[in-house]
């Protein structure tokens, strides 16, 4: 079975095969930095960049850029309001979106420019499209006038008389036709401005990906991605400028939306109040957890987060590792045996037949947490009946599995000892407090006090703290929730 997408320019799924042989160029829009990235952008972040690590994974060389739009009337607003320069707010708000870029183990693409970077970029753009007709000059300003553009609309799937109806469009009665957007603004008395040869002034959202896709990736590209409510009309308004310019179709061969997420059933949106920062959500669970919520679902669904959804992430979590340590506490030479190449391929095709179907993570997850259970079986019989051959056979198989989804997911590739380290970091009680009182309870236990051993374990219980009596000692962990 061979890598298939869903392209939501042919609304099906294709076969995934490459401009340039074994070279795939990937862009992805990045953040707008005025304020604090969301939960929605986080899983833009982390789909794309599972995409990314299968596609690397596959053997393809990528090359994957992820813009900053570090320049917008958001941004300017933000800076006006707190009284700052306007690159001051752009600045601190891509260092907030690095770092939690960091926190989810989102991997740096091979180019992250700045729209301030590619000035000279898109004033050749822009003016490549007035000389060919698809552009014009209105007082300093430059519009695209859709009406040249013959396939306006093919993305989205929507035509001109309904967009003339009622499209989110920029109100400006100057303009030749209300459909028409801002390739270039002039500039405004305050307003940061770049030279042109219109005069003073500075881009409109649409050209800056345009112009940084084909800088660093060329006048086509295999691969763009986003969330779904940049079909209409940012994507829509690339594919427009960007064939109109180069002359060239298509401008992307596969474009992928993620599907939205929704808090607590509601969408996010900043009249109902309930944005949720990323930073917001690292406060409560875990940076994997997040990300293992964030791929539990097909990329293109809708997603919902919740307290509930969370924690069950959460003690996903839990179940994986325990199983990991268990088999590395209870058989470590088995577990690190040698797996044949051919029977690991054998083993992991589920893994790459999922990842196949258009980057199937659910599916992948559904597949690793059933090896959780053969691990776990396996383990049950041979602390009953001893090792047999199938359990010698199987557990580094599923070992190495493991291992080789970790990778791609991003989540589940720490070891036990660092997972469990940092759900103990979480404690309510101080990690000193609890050893004495396990140490408590094993003497109270020594001195068959049953009573007083189990009063102890209930007590930590109640704290949420839940001990586990192994053959070497009593071990402890943070209950979930």
């Amino acid at each position: 079975m061979s890598l298939r997408i869903y392209n939501s320019l042919t609304r099906q799924k294709e076969e995934f095969k490459p401009l340039k042989g074994n070279e795939v160029t990937m862009y992805v829009c990045g953040p707008t930095v005025y304020d604090l990235s969301h939960i929605g952008h986080a899983r833009s972040a982390v789909v794309f960049d599972v995409v990314y690590r299968y596609l690397k994974y596959m053997g393809y060389n990528v090359k994957y850029t992820r813009n900053y739009t570090d320049i917008d009337d958001k941004i300017i607003n933000r800076a006006n309001k707190d009284g700052v320069p306007w690159n001051e707010i752009s600045e601190r708000y891509i260092k907030a979106f690095d770092e939690d870029m960091k926190a989810l183990g989102v991997a740096i693409p091979t180019e992250c420019p700045k729209a301030t970077e590619t000035i000279e970029k898109m004033l050749e753009v822009i003016q490549t499209l007035i000389d060919k007709g698809f552009a014009y000059v209105l007082d300093g300003d430059v519009y695209y006038s859709v009406r040249k553009f013959e396939g306006y609309g093919k993305l989205s799937g929507k035509n001109i008389e309904e967009l003339e109806a009622g499209a989110r469009v920029e109100v400006d009665e100057r303009k030749e036709d209300p459909l028409d957007f801002a390739l270039w603004k002039s500039s405004k008395p305050g307003e940061p401005s770049w030279p042109s040869p219109w005069g003073e002034g500075r881009p409109g959202w649409h050209i800056e990906c345009s112009a940084m896709s084909q800088k660093f990736l060329g006048e086509t590209i295999d691969i763009h991605g986003g969330g779904k409510d940049l079909i209409f009309p940012h994507h829509e308004n690339e594919i427009a400028q960007s064939e109109a310019a180069t002359g060239k179709q298509p401008f992307v061969r596969y474009w992928l939306h993620n599907g939205f997420v929704n808090i607590e059933k509601e969408k996010m949106s900043k009249s109902l109040g309930n944005i949720l920062t990323i930073k917001d959500a690292l406060k409560n669970y875990s940076s994997e957890a997040i990300r293992l919520f964030l791929l539990s679902s097909h990329y293109r669904s809708p997603i919902d987060y919740s307290q509930e959804s969370l924690r069950s992430a959460e003690a996903e979590l839990d179940r994986f590792y325990e199983t990991i340590e268990r088999m590395e506490r209870g058989w470590p030479d088995v577990v690190r045996g040698a797996v044949n190449t051919e029977k690991k391929q054998n083993y992991i095709q589920p893994y790459i037949n999922a990842m196949d179907d258009d980057f199937n993570t659910a599916a992948v997850k559904g597949f690793i947490f059933e090896r959780v259970n053969e691990a776990n079986r396996l383990m049950d019989n041979a602390g009953k009946w001893g090792i047999d051959d199938e359990f010698q056979k199987m557990l580094p198989r599923i070992r190495t599995g493991f291992k080789e989804m970790a990778g791609i997911l991003g989540v589940f590739n720490r070891t036990a000892q660092e997972y469990f380290q940092e759900r103990r970091a979480r404690s309510p009680i101080p990690a000193d407090e609890i050893e004495k009182l396990i140490a408590q309870r094993a003497e109270a236990r020594k001195n068959r006090d049953f009573k007083k051993g189990d009063k102890i374990r209930k007590k930590l219980e109640e704290n949420g703290i839940l001990l586990e009596d192994t053959p070497k000692g009593t071990i402890w962990r943070v209950k979930i929730g």
